[in-house]
């Protein structure tokens, strides 16, 4: 009588990256469009509140201070649910948090989709700024959630031909039910989301200080 056995190897698989030879050298800041993804004041409060969202939203204002200082684009992006809902972008709650708040020149689009890039004005802004689908330049992605709009942004700029890159520290996420009835926290989606996106869609770096200037 056979015995299937289950083993967990500590030696991580190569990434898709890896495989395909895609390089992952973190992208200049200077160099590269810093796209800001939904830091809403919704996620710091109520029912969409975030694990560790002020502390990731204050790595995004650092990360918003260097990019302004090396002259880098940056474009801001909120989720618009309507009025009423957790996402009113018309009320505080979906506001735009005062740590990251657009200065004068810097475009927001509007989303109402995971993926920044579905329908909505971003692929022209970049285009504009002269990064348009296609060109392979960077692009440095930072805010909320990163199962979610963060995960999906980056896969929705490789597949448009971008270099995405995420800043990990200056993302979050919460806790969800698992598919077996058990709590998968905060900490483990986050992970899971960034070595999703870290085996081929793009560039994950620890913290704001890795990506150079």
């Amino acid at each position: 009588m056979s015995t299937n056995t289950t083993t967990t190897s500590t030696t991580p698989s190569k990434t898709l990256r890896d495989v395909v030879g895609l390089d992952s050298t973190p992208p200049r800041l200077s160099e590269s469009v810093l796209v800001l993804i939904d830091f809403q004041n919704t996620y710091r409060e109520g029912v969409m509140a975030l694990e560790g969202a002020d502390e990731a939203l204050a790595a995004g204002a650092l990360l918003l201070e260097r990019a302004r200082a090396a002259g880098t684009p940056v474009v801001h992006v909120v989720n618009d649910g309507g009025e009423g809902t957790p996402y009113d972008i018309r009320a505080h709650i979906g506001a735009i948090s005062d740590e990251v708040a657009p200065a004068d020149g810097e475009t927001v689009v509007v989303k109402q989709f995971p993926n920044s890039f579905h329908a909505t004005e971003l692929e022209k802004t970049l285009t504009g700024l002269g990064f348009g689908p296609g060109s392979g330049k960077d692009l440095v992605l930072a805010g909320f959630m990163t199962h979610m709009c963060v995960a999906f942004t980056a896969q929705g700029a490789f597949n448009l031909g971008y270099r995405p890159t995420v800043v990990a520290e200056a993302t979050a996420t919460r806790a969800l039910p698992g598919s077996d009835g058990s709590v998968v926290p905060a900490a483990a989606l986050h992970a899971a989301a960034l070595t999703t996106v870290g085996d081929l869609f793009g560039v994950v770096v620890p913290t704001v200080d890795g990506v150079p200037a």
